[in-house]
C-alpha cells in the first residue's frame, strides 16, 4: 500500500507521569521504522498495536533511528539489542549520525552490555556495539536509504549532539524536529515535508508561543510532541499528537 503512516508510541517528555516518552513508529509498504527508542519499547509497541489496530513488535522493524542519547529517547536500546540478539538471532539495524553514535557504547550501553557469559562457570566474553547493532551512519550531506525509507538529517540546538529528520517513503515525507531550541532555519528545513512533528517544552526546547506565532499554513501541517504533562492540549492552536493513534502523512 502506497503512502506513509505513523503511530506515536509516546508523546511525553522525560518527566511525564501521563505518557510514554516521545517515540514514533513509521510504516510504509509493510516495513516499520522506529524514530527513537525509549524504555519499555516492546510494551509501548504492544499497547500501540492494540489501540491503533496494527501488528508491531521488534521482529517487524526495518530499523531504529536515534536522534540523540538522552535517556527518554535512547533508554530502550539495551533491551532492543538484547532481544534482537537472543530472540531474533540477528543484530538490530541502527541509524544515527556519527556524532550521536560516538558516545553510544562507552557512555550509554557498555555498562550493561560489554560482557556476556557463554556458559555458567566460563569466563565472560567481551562484547562490542556491533555484536548487537548493525550501524548505518546518517549524513548531513546526503540522504540514506533503509528499505522504503529515505532519511535526511540536520543538527539541532540542544545540550548534546542531536539530529532532526526528514523521512520520505510512499511518495510522502515527514519532518521531525527531535529535541531543539526554537530555530527558524530548522523549521524552514522541516517545512519542506508534507507533515511536521515538532517538540515543545521548557528549558533548551521550543516554547509553544514561538510555534503558535508561525504562519497559519505552516501550523496547519504541524503536530506537537514532547510536551509537558500540564500542556493545554485543548487550547493549542497546533494539534498535539495522541499516543497510540494511527496517522496518515
Amino acid at each position: 500500500m502506497a503512502g506513509l503512516r505513523f503511530v506515536p508510541l509516546g508523546v511525553g517528555d522525560a518527566f511525564s507521569a501521563r505518557w510514554y516518552s516521545s517515540c514514533l513508529a513509521l510504516e510504509a509498504g509493510g516495513a516499520w521504522l522506529l524514530v527513537d527508542c525509549p524504555h519499555p519499547i516492546r510494551k509501548m509497541m504492544r499497547e500501540a498495536s492494540a489501540t491503533a489496530g496494527v501488528a508491531l513488535d521488534v521482529d517487524r522493524l526495518a530499523g531504529v533511528v536515534v536522534t540523540h542519547l538522552h535517556a527518554d529517547h535512547a533508554s530502550g536500546l539495551e533491551g532492543l539489542g538484547y532481544f534482537s540478539r537472543f530472540a531474533l538471532r540477528r543484530p538490530a539495524a541502527l541509524l544515527a549520525h556519527p556524532e550521536v553514535v560516538r558516545r553510544l557504547w562507552d557512555g550509554h550501553l557498555a555498562a550493561g552490555m560489554e560482557q556476556l557469559l557463554p556458559a555458567v562457570g566460563a569466563p565472560p566474553r567481551a562484547m562490542r556495539l556491533d555484536d548487537y547493532f548493525a550501524w548505518t551512519p546518517l549524513d548531513q550531506d546526503r540522504p540514506v536509504d533503509l528499505g522504503p525509507f529515505t532519511i535526511e538529517c540536520r543538527p539541532t540546538i540542544h545540550h548534546i549532539p542531536t539530529t532532526a529528520l526528514r523521512i520520505r517513503a510512499g511518495g510522502r515525507s515527514l519532518g521531525y524536529s527531535a529535541d531543539t531550541a526554537f530555530d527558524a532555519g530548522l523549521i524552514e528545513w522541516l517545512a519542506a515535508a508534507d507533515l511536521v512533528v515538532h517538540e515543545t517544552n521548557l528549558g533548551v526546547h521550543t516554547p509553544y508561543a514561538s510555534l503558535a506565532a508561525l504562519p497559519a499554513p505552516l501550523r496547519a501541517k504541524m503536530r506537537l510532541i514532547h510536551f509537558p504533562d500540564d500542556f493545554d492540549l485543548a487550547g493549542s492552536v497546533i494539534e498535539p499528537l495522541e499516543q497510540g493513534r494511527r496517522y496518515e502523512v
